[in-house]
């Protein structure tokens, strides 16, 4: 095979490749669901991050999300899980910003507004629920908080603070 040939075919092949793990639909779950997922990957550092797509600052700061997880993923005992607080009405919105962004990581919509009071406090005891906020769990005890928008170099700094692949 020429190596012409072989440049097509790779260009052909590896937008489907980078898009493997792009979501098609989302979940939408409780919180209860949600206090299960984290408890499940308590053998993982894991990076769990509230946004809505119609959260300026929490758009701003999801490509360094993205980055991030670009550069973690690979290992096994690292997961990030993107939460979104979009209305269950906006899934389909949900879907194409996933789609539109590229994010990469799991994207889940937390469909529990009605008891957010109830919810809120037992993540953080000061967090009066405004976005972004992104929580860092290592072996499934809560390592930091960071209440509003992080920077690339705030994110590479907590992770490597806390997280020892």
């Amino acid at each position: 095979m020429s190596m012409k040939t072989l440049v097509k075919i790779l260009i052909l092949i590896f937008p489907f490749v980078m898009n493997a793990q792009i979501q098609t639909d989302v979940s939408l779950i409780k919180y209860e669901d949600l206090e299960k997922r984290i408890n499940q990957e308590k053998d993982k550092f894991l990076v769990v991050n509230f946004w809505a797509t119609t959260c300026a600052p929490c758009v701003k700061e999801l490509p360094h999300f993205i980055e991030v997880n670009n550069k973690y993923s690979k290992n096994l005992n690292f997961k990030m899980l993107l939460v979104s607080l979009d209305m269950a009405r906006d899934k389909a919105k949900v879907i194409n910003f996933i789609k539109n962004k590229n994010l990469n990581a799991e994207v889940v919509i937390l469909d529990d507004n009605k008891r957010m009071n109830t919810w809120i406090p037992k993540f953080q005891d000061n967090w009066e629920g405004e976005i972004p906020v992104t929580f860092f769990y290592k072996n499934g005890k809560k390592v930091f908080f960071n209440n509003g928008e992080i920077s690339l170099e705030e994110l590479e700094s907590a992770i490597t603070k806390y997280y020892n692949p």
